[in-house]
C-alpha cells in the first residue's frame, strides 16, 4: 500500500484457478495473514470471552462498533481512558465499523438526508447525529488500526433508484471522511456499495478509487439477498477491487460463503454468527452444525468435535454443554461461543493451506457438494 505507512499490505502467494490470494497485513499493532476472519466485539467485547480466550483460540484482529461505542459509553471517555486497545485489553489489530451498518439495521429509528443520518437513540430514544466527518471524528478517538468510511446500506432487494442514491451519497460521504481523517496511525477504507448491480458496484469502485484508500470493503451484502445472488456478485466483482489493496467482505460469516469469497479474491471477514449461534447452543463441527438441546446428545461423551483442539473439546462432552443449556447455566454459552471462534480461525487455516498448496479450487467444490447434501438430506445433528 504506497504511501500508507505504518500499513503495508503484500500479496504472498495466489491460486491459479481462482481470484484467491495469501496476503500480509501490518498495522500498528501486529501483522496480520490473510485471508483472515475477525470476531465481532461491538460494544468492545467478544460476548462472554475475555481476550485473551479469543487470541488463545487464534484470533489475531477483532471489530468493534462506533455507533454502539459512541452511546456507551462515549469515544471521549474511551480516548481518555488510553484508546480501545487499552479500555478493551486487546492488543492486536481492531477494526471499527463506521455505524453504517446500523443505517440498515435500525432503519426503524433513523432518518437519512444527503448529509447524514439522525439516530434515535435504542437505549434511551435520544437523538444522535452521524455523518462522515462525526464518524471519523468518533474513530480516530476510539483509536483502531483500521477504520471505516461512513456509508449507506440499503436492504436487499432494492429497485434501482434506491440503490443509485445510496451509491451517490455513499461516494459524498467517502470524500468527505477522506478529508476529515487526520490519524496517519489510522488506515481509512472505503466502502463499495451498489447491491447486486454490477454497473453500480464499478460506478462506485471507479470513485473510491480516485480517494486512494488504502484498503476497500464490499458493504451492502448479506443483508436480504440469498447466499447465490451473493456468490454470483463477488465472483464477478470482487477482483476489480485493487490488487494491491486488502479487500474486506463485511459482515458475511457462514463458512461457505467466505470461502466462496476467498475465491473470488476477498481477504477479511467479520461475522457474529460464531458467538451468536454459541450462544443459542449451535455449534460449528466438521460437517455441519451441531444442535445441543437434541435430545440424542442426552448421555453423548464426545467432544463437539473430535479434530478440534480447543479448550472446550478437550475438556467437555456433549451431554454435559447440553445440561448447561438446559440447564440455563451461562458457561454453555461461553464455551461454545469460545469453540465456534477456534473453528473458524481453523476453518481459515484450512483456506491458507489450500490456497498455498493450490488445490483451493478442489476445497470448495468438495464444500460445495457437502453443503447440498446436508441441504438435502438435513443432516444438522
Amino acid at each position: 500500500m504506497p504511501d500508507h505507512a505504518p500499513f503495508r499490505f503484500a500479496v504472498l502467494g495466489r491460486d491459479a484457478a481462482t481470484a484467491a490470494r495469501l496476503g500480509r497485513l501490518e498495522t500498528p499493532h501486529g501483522t496480520i495473514y490473510t485471508p483472515v476472519f475477525m470476531p465481532v466485539g461491538t460494544r468492545g467485547a467478544i460476548k462472554g470471552l475475555t481476550p485473551q480466550q479469543v487470541y488463545d483460540a487464534g484470533a489475531r484482529m477483532v471489530l468493534a462498533n462506533t455507533y454502539h461505542l459512541a452511546l456507551r459509553p462515549g469515544a471521549e471517555a474511551v480516548a481518555a481512558l488510553g484508546g480501545l486497545h487499552r479500555f478493551m485489553g486487546w492488543p492486536g489489530p481492531i477494526l471499527t465499523d463506521s455505524g453504517g451498518y446500523q443505517v440498515f439495521s435500525l432503519a426503524a429509528i433513523n432518518d437519512i438526508d444527503d448529509d447524514g443520518v439522525t439516530f434515535r437513540s435504542h437505549l434511551d430514544g435520544a437523538r444522535m447525529r452521524l455523518d462522515p466527518a462525526a464518524a471519523v471524528r468518533i474513530q480516530e478517538q476510539l483509536g483502531a488500526d483500521v477504520i471505516m468510511a461512513f456509508d449507506q446500506c440499503p436492504a436487499l432487494p432494492a429497485e434501482r433508484p434506491v440503490l443509485e442514491l445510496a451509491v451517490r451519497r455513499t461516494i459524498r460521504w467517502a470524500a468527505a471522511c477522506r478529508a476529515a481523517h487526520t490519524r496517519p496511525d489510522q488506515a481509512l477504507f472505503g466502502i463499495v456499495q451498489g447491491g447486486l448491480d454490477l454497473d453500480l458496484r464499478r460506478r462506485c469502485l471507479d470513485a473510491l478509487v480516485t480517494m486512494d484508500f488504502p484498503g476497500y470493503a464490499l458493504g451492502g451484502l448479506s443483508v436480504g439477498e440469498t447466499p447465490d445472488e451473493m456468490a454470483r456478485l463477488l465472483r464477478a466483482f470482487a477482483h476489480l477491487l485493487p490488487d494491491d489493496r486488502p479487500r474486506y467482505l463485511m459482515g458475511v460469516g457462514r463458512p461457505l460463503d467466505i470461502l466462496r469469497a476467498v475465491a473470488a479474491g476477498v481477504d477479511l471477514f467479520d461475522c457474529v454468527l460464531p458467538t451468536r449461534n454459541g450462544r443459542n447452543s449451535f455449534a460449528f463441527i466438521e460437517g455441519g452444525v451441531l444442535r445441543l438441546r437434541n435430545h440424542r446428545h442426552r448421555l453423548d461423551e464426545a467432544p463437539l468435535d473430535a479434530s478440534c483442539g480447543c479448550y472446550t473439546c478437550r475438556h467437555f462432552s456433549r451431554a454435559y454443554l447440553r445440561h448447561l443449556f438446559l440447564a440455563d447455566e451461562m458457561l454453555g454459552p461461553i464455551l461454545v461461543s469460545l469453540h465456534n471462534i477456534a473453528y473458524y480461525q481453523r476453518w481459515m487455516a484450512r483456506i491458507r493451506a489450500a490456497i498455498e498448496a493450490g488445490t483451493l479450487c478442489a476445497f470448495l467444490e468438495e464444500t460445495e457438494r457437502a453443503a447440498a447434501a446436508e441441504k438435502d438430506e438435513d443432516t444438522t445433528c
